[in-house]
């Protein structure tokens, strides 16, 4: 984020995975970050938007007064006549003693103008328009803002990232004590991210916050060195934890997700962790039965692991999304279409052995399919597309990206979709303006991405106007894509937002 005291107030641009990285804490507390929505949701908040008009008409006809946006994060600030502190906390958690903040018979202005920043009933509906970083920084002008942004409801769907480091505070003696977590608890927080944490430090956060034993569903550990001693430890204290992600995490075993994994977990994620393989998914299978979601990056899973889904899982399990599983082959889909039949939403995402027979199998057998996501399989051809558009009606998402076979034949049969909203193409190679073409009479189009398109022209491109309902469209690193095409994109096609 951008220091306010340099007077540069433009949003800042969240990275791709969604991540907002917070300054240094007064109170020890290194850093740290909060993640929400995905990289389409990431586009929408760099985009400046005024906050509509509910103040009330004593104000909307006051022009001495600055109306706040989401272009100017400090400006409600500026309403009340204060700025945030040098160096203030955004993360927000205790204020150290050493910082006082204003309170509201101190705020300069008149006694109307006063009384109008601190009148809770304002901010309780302004507040909403203002992003989490934003919220962040609010939370430090004044102990009545603080008080109505540390309401729960304003963090829902937020995940704060903690990172090992920033968990302990260094003591003049040399000695680390564990931070207080008490403003995240204020906050209701109910799901942490944990980044190169060990048993140890998972032991500290059950023991240090005050949530932790029922109040928290979800927990991710990144990088971290978690044995199967700390995931069993972890999962037998934390009863309320019902989603589990596990990314990067190589010391412990099948053996530990065996001890560790059990019926209340609804939601597992599995990714680039160098023990997992086919005893794994036996586990899952078995100690799982309410699963619903899982999303698993294994590269030594077989087509054998998809067999091992009961058939109460067949049942109740609605997402399954299998990235880079280099050893799955079109015998795996086999297994996992007879195993999971009620799958609304796929991922082969990487599954590079798999091919059209594959799809196909896909088509006929999971017809409740409302999300496919196929890119980076390079078997597939056209001919998979004609499956996918002939026997999944209900289809709402359709991944396509680095799919490098497909060619315009391919979306002549994704034009006869109804349903189809979302369409990524990026990196399909041999897409040219007349396969564009065959996308025009698809009405129910609301994003379409193109990026990286090589044989897309400026003339094909600017037919795309004809799409009057598309929210998004994605036109990075397209050659055809030039600034009097944007200019004419911004004209013609006036609610769409065009990703350069």
């Amino acid at each position: 984020m951008s220091n306010p005291r340099n007077g540069d107030t433009k949003p800042p641009c969240l990275p791709r995975n969604g991540l907002v990285k917070i300054p240094t804490q007064p109170n020890g507390l290194g850093s740290a970050s909060i993640t929400k929505g995905t990289p389409a949701v990431k586009n929408r908040l760099c985009q400046p938007s005024s906050v509509p008009a509910i103040l009330s008409p004593a104000l909307a006809h006051r022009s001495d007064l600055p109306i706040p946006s989401l272009a100017s994060p400090l400006s409600l600030a500026t309403l009340a006549g204060v700025s945030s502190p040098p160096g203030a906390s955004l993360v927000g958690l205790n204020t150290s003693e050493g910082s006082e903040q204003p309170s509201p018979e101190r705020l300069p202005g008149s006694p109307s103008e006063r009384q109008l920043a601190v009148d809770e009933k304002i901010l309780n509906r302004l507040f909403w328009y203002f992003s989490a970083c934003e919220k962040c920084v609010l939370a430090q002008v004044c102990k009545v803002w603080r008080r109505v942004l540390y309401q729960p409801k304003f963090w829902v769907g937020l995940t704060p990232v903690l990172h090992t480091k920033e968990l302990y505070n260094i003591l003049p003696g040399g000695e680390k004590e564990f931070v207080s977590l008490q403003g995240f608890a204020v906050r209701g927080f109910d799901g942490f991210c944990l980044v190169g944490v060990s048993d140890l430090d998972i032991c500290e956060f059950i023991d240090n916050y005050p949530l932790s034993k029922k109040g928290v569903k979800s927990m991710s550990l990144k990088r971290s060195t978690i044995t199967d001693a700390g995931l069993e430890v972890m999962l037998e204290q934390m009863q309320g934890v019902v989603r589990l992600e596990l990314s990067g995490c190589n010391d412990f075993t099948e053996a530990g997700l065996w001890s560790s994994l059990n019926a209340r977990i609804t939601a597992l994620s599995v990714s680039d962790c160098i023990n997992v393989a086919d005893d794994a998914i036996a586990a899952i299978s078995q100690l799982l039965p309410n699963l619903t979601e899982l999303n698993l990056q294994a590269y030594h899973v077989t087509d054998t692991a998809l067999a091992y889904f009961t058939a109460k899982q067949g049942y109740t399990t609605h997402t399954l999304r299998l990235n880079s599983c280099w050893e799955i082959t079109n015998h795996g889909v086999v297994n996992m279409v007879h195993s999971l039949p009620n799958l609304s939403v796929l991922s082969l995402s990487g599954c590079s052995k798999v091919t059209d027979d594959g799809v196909e199998l896909v088509a006929e057998n999971l017809r409740k399919l409302r999300s496919l996501d196929l890119s980076w399989c390079p078997r597939i051809t056209d001919m998979a597309l004609e499956y996918i558009a002939c026997d999944l009606h209900k289809l709402e998402e359709l991944v396509l990206d680095r799919c490098v076979r497909i060619t315009d034949t391919g979306l002549s049969y994704l034009s006869t979709m109804s349903s189809l909203r979302s369409l990524y193409l990026r990196w399909c190679c041999q897409v040219q303006d007349f396969g564009l073409k065959h996308l025009l009479s698809m009405g129910s189009l609301r994003l379409l991405s193109l990026a990286g398109c090589p044989l897309l022209t400026t003339t094909g491109l600017s037919g795309l106007v004809q799409l009057q309902e598309l929210e998004e469209l994605e036109l990075t690193n397209c050659p055809g894509a030039t600034p009097e095409l944007f200019k004419y994109f911004s004209q013609h096609l006036p609610c769409c937002m065009v990703i350069e």
